[in-house]
């Protein structure tokens, strides 16, 4: 039988504000269409289907429209809760989702409540078992390990050994004449971050072994990090990878769905199938003469910009006159390190502010007259001090100005 995997889609993301909905729908209208002309089986979307718990009512509408798309002809489509998700909303749907022929799995279940998928692959008649694991946090795993496994949580305080009871339990009925998969939303230990993942739910203490899963199974499905690879494990474990870069830790990754094909009597095959919507994230640095040179060879990349030269005012207008995707823009470190002398020198008493200014800026690597008279201006007016009238509005006295 064939199926599809993926996971992170992060439908909602945005990049530096930008929103990038157009871009999300064009990747994932791609993966229905790999889905379809491969024929497969089945999909499974291995969480994180939005970024947020409360994603936008488009964010909903396009999730909805590519499970629905996914499904279409009868293939069954299985996706779970990520770290990203609203568990219980995912779960709310349920229903709904069953009778266009998707199967949606927010919090942990029991086998017999949904945490075990049993279907037969059409293509084959090939009878499939799919053990679904949605992301499990630290606070709820001792009790998904009571609910599920009936392990008592004194004696399974450790985070890995709560999984590997829950997934003891659902792959407990796993065929020795079919198709046996694993679905989880995770980390591995010794796994390679993508560079956008959520920092807090992602370190040592959220990390398991892949040696957790069970030799029987033909495949494990994974999601969380956002790079396509592969674990050493004593079955086939792989992550699918996002589909869609979504940060520029992750402009270096190469977007993929992997396509797997398996028998209950031979080891899964895996073919990865580029995904090539999206637009690419690239980091560029130079002067802005360099950058302008730069802009006709970037086409419509998003881009982090890094200048060298020192900060002054108008500098960020300046590179996105020329380079107008840049969407993080950014002084090099070399040319923004403080001067030796950080520090204001005493006797401020006895100077006016715009001299104290004009010593601040010179701490933080800045040197622009504009700047300088900006300041000059808006504290005339902040301190009623009119220096065009002579007039102080504060005191009411008539001063002289040089």
């Amino acid at each position: 039988m064939r199926f599809l995997h993926t996971a992170d889609w992060h439908v909602g993301k945005t990049l530096k504000g930008h929103s990038r909905l157009e871009e999300q729908e064009r990747v994932l209208r791609e993966i229905v269409a790999i889905a379809r002309e491969q024929e497969v089986d089945a999909v499974l979307v291995a969480g994180d289907l939005y970024d947020t718990a409360a994603p936008s009512a488009d964010a909903q509408k396009l999730v909805i429209r590519t499970l629905m798309g996914l499904a279409k002809d009868g293939t069954q489509v299985i996706a779970i809760a990520g770290n990203h998700d609203h568990a219980r909303a995912l779960d709310a749907y349920r229903p709904l989702a069953s009778a266009a022929g998707i199967t949606l799995v927010g919090e942990v279940r029991t086998a017999d409540k949904g945490g075990v998928v049993r279907f037969t692959a059409r293509s084959t008649g090939e009878e499939v078992t799919v053990a679904v694991l949605p992301f499990l946090s630290q606070r709820y795993a001792v009790r998904a390990a009571d609910l599920v496994a009936q392990t008592p949580g004194e004696n399974t305080s450790a985070y890995d050994q709560n999984l590997r009871d829950v997934l003891g339990t659902l792959t407990a009925g796993f065929r020795d004449d079919g198709v046996n998969l694993v679905m989880a939303h995770l980390t591995v230990l010794n796994g390679t971050f993508g560079g956008g993942e959520r920092a807090a739910q992602s370190i040592f203490e959220y990390a398991v072994p892949a040696s957790i899963f069970p030799i029987e199974a033909h495949y494990v499905a994974l999601g969380h990090l956002h790079r396509r690879q592969r674990m050493e494990a004593p079955c086939p474990v792989h992550y699918s990878g996002a589909p869609l870069a979504v940060d520029f830790g992750e402009q270096q990754n190469q977007p993929v769905v992997c396509l797997v094909e398996a028998t209950p009597s031979t080891p899964a095959r895996i073919t990865d199938i580029p995904v090539t919507s999206g637009r690419r994230l690239r980091t560029v640095r130079g002067t802005v003469a360099e950058l302008s040179v730069l802009s006709g060879t970037v086409g419509d990349d998003w881009l982090r910009v890094w200048v060298t030269e020192p900060a002054r005012a108008g500098l960020r207008e300046e590179v996105t006159a020329v380079l107008p995707n840049a969407l993080e823009v950014r002084i090099d470190p070399d040319f923004a390190a403080v001067p030796e002398a950080s520090r204001p020198s005493g006797g401020g008493a006895e100077r006016s502010p715009s001299e104290l200014f004009t010593e601040y800026l010179g701490t933080k690597g800045v040197a622009d007259p504009r700047v300088e008279a900006l300041f000059r201006t808006l504290h005339d007016k902040v301190s009623g001090h009119d220096t065009v009238s002579g007039h102080d509005t504060v005191t009411g006295h008539d001063t002289v100005t040089g």
